[in-house]
């Protein structure tokens, strides 16, 4: 695969030396997300179902509060385990509503409890959550000569997220939308969006590899 170019200004220099993306080193705790988390792949279902949800929570704020409140989300959603959540009820709901550390929006603790249901139901058809999701693993996609930040743009969902966020929908999830599944598909790994001379790429594709995901 022939690497694509990335324009100057997609990668940052931080201060230990190293090259990430450009959104990646603004602050420690998207450092750390950036190197240590974003893109590589993950089959754990209860991690699964936490990194969808909390892209749900995160639509119209940033993602920099949502991972400084991601403790307390694991808390107060029982670790985001499926079936502790589905069985939340309307005090729940009120708990939840009642807790600062968290985003209080019922629409969104709502559609928690929702999609913990509906985990419960896909994991009892398909095996597991992991099964599932990764049957959306795109193929290889070329990058163009040169990654610009309009491609960049352009990448607010794609294919697979579409066809992955209209599935979900068809089975009763709700806050899945193509771009919230693009955002998890990110995340999880399912695509790898590292930028080339990132340096945390070559980690994450050697991940991919270990377990036989195609490269992108």
């Amino acid at each position: 695969m022939v690497e694509a170019l990335v324009d100057g200004d997609l990668l940052d220099r931080g201060d230990d030396g190293l090259l990430r993306c450009f959104w990646g080193g603004g602050t420690p705790e998207y450092r750390a997300y950036h190197d240590n988390e974003w893109g590589r792949p993950v089959h754990d279902d209860p991690r699964l179902f936490e990194k969808i949800c909390l892209e749900g929570f995160q639509s119209g704020l940033s993602w920099l509060t949502i991972l400084r409140k991601r403790d307390a989300f694991r808390r107060a959603f029982a670790g985001f385990d499926p079936v502790l959540v589905a069985a939340f009820g309307p005090a729940d709901v009120e708990r939840l509503l009642g807790d600062a550390s968290i985003v209080r929006h019922r629409g969104k603790i709502e559609s928690t409890i929702n999609n913990a249901r509906r985990a419960c139901e896909l994991i009892e058809e398909e095996g597991s959550l992991a099964r599932y999701v990764w049957q959306f693993e795109p193929p290889v996609d070329a990058r163009p000569p040169v990654v610009t930040h309009a491609w960049l743009m352009e990448q607010a969902h794609t294919e697979a997220s579409r066809a992955l966020a209209r599935d979900l929908k068809r089975r009763g999830w709700t806050y899945v939308g193509p771009t919230t599944v693009y955002a998890f598909m990110q995340a999880m790994g399912l695509v790898d969006d590292h930028l080339e001379g990132c340096h945390a790429r070559p980690r994450v594709e050697l991940a991919r590899r270990s377990l036989g995901l195609c490269p992108r």
